[in-house]
């Protein structure tokens, strides 16, 4: 089997407190983070295990994951594994990138990072500082900034400053709307952003999720996606994989990247062909390779 996991554990706490999301400087207690750490190494156990499979792993906590050891080291243990195709976390890129370094060239080659830059919350020069060491130890990894006004200045700033070859994508703010001068803007910075300014009508079509594609938390509770409540069984006792199979999203819409992309009715296995995990485009992008964008 080849199986893309989007694992969520427990963990809800962050070290920034943007506006915009729900779990800003949310303190998890003891208790909550050695639950997290046990559910993740549990989970980092049955992985190990599945040598007859290629898995590859998306980690989408709420909170940052990167500034917690046991986050940094499930994924350099993950990569390790020669079943094992790609590890790729969300982070906010907070964290020093030392434990990347010591984990060595043939690790860092499995490993991506899909970074979040937040104006306000860390300075903008420790931000970039932080890419650039990806860049110099080679680690897979795509940059991004939410949508909003406030943020336009420095994700053109950022733009700039980052190689051309590193990805900056911008998601669209959850309940905006943007008008098609506002969307140009963005668009100018991401030619992607078509794609997540509005929601993608999804009732009925063919998805990946549930065939290819799973959603884990930590008690191993297997669901097509993060977004589609429905259980499929469990990992750990094996019961999911009777349920696997080609199905249709049964929801009206889906407005965001981590469901979307794997909409087989939307070319982004191609544009992002082996980096839909870290959402790294598989060429620089062109108006040839964006030519199917909603809006392009």
């Amino acid at each position: 089997m080849d199986l893309t996991i989007l694992y969520r554990g427990p963990l809800a706490s962050c070290d920034y407190d943007c506006p915009y999301c729900p779990f800003a400087k949310r303190r998890d207690s003891g208790e909550q983070l050695r639950a997290d750490r046990d559910a993740l190494e549990r989970f980092t156990a049955w992985a190990a295990e599945q040598t007859d499979d290629r898995i590859s792993v998306l980690f989408t906590p709420w909170g940052e994951g990167l500034v917690r050891s046991w986050y940094r080291r499930a994924v350099v243990e993950l990569a390790r594994l020669p079943h094992v195709r790609r590890v790729a976390i969300q982070t906010n890129l907070s964290g020093r990138t030392r434990w990347l370094a010591e984990a060595g060239a043939e690790c860092r080659d499995k490993i991506a990072l899909w970074c979040t830059y937040h104006p306000g919350q860390t300075p903008y020069e420790r931000f970039l500082g932080r890419c650039g060491e990806l860049v110099s130890l080679g680690v897979r990894h795509s940059v991004g900034v939410v949508g909003l006004d406030g943020h336009l200045a420095e994700a053109r700033r950022l733009r700039a400053a980052l190689p051309e070859e590193v990805y900056l994508w911008v998601n669209a703010a959850e309940g905006h709307t943007y008008t098609d001068e506002e969307a140009d803007r963005w668009t100018l910075i991401d030619p992607l952003f078509p794609y997540s300014r509005h929601p993608h009508r999804s009732a009925g079509l063919p998805c990946r999720t549930g065939e290819s594609v799973i959603s884990v938390d930590g008690d191993g509770t297997v669901r097509r996606c993060h977004f589609v409540r429905a259980e499929l069984g469990n990992l750990y006792d094996g019961s999911y994989r009777a349920a696997l199979g080609p199905r249709a999203c049964p929801l009206a819409v889906c407005d965001c990247h981590i469901g979307y992309v794997h909409l087989e009715t939307l070319p982004l296995y191609d544009v992002f062909a082996g980096g839909v995990l870290e959402r790294v485009p598989a060429l620089p992008l062109s108006p040839v390779a964006v030519a199917g964008a909603p809006g392009g």
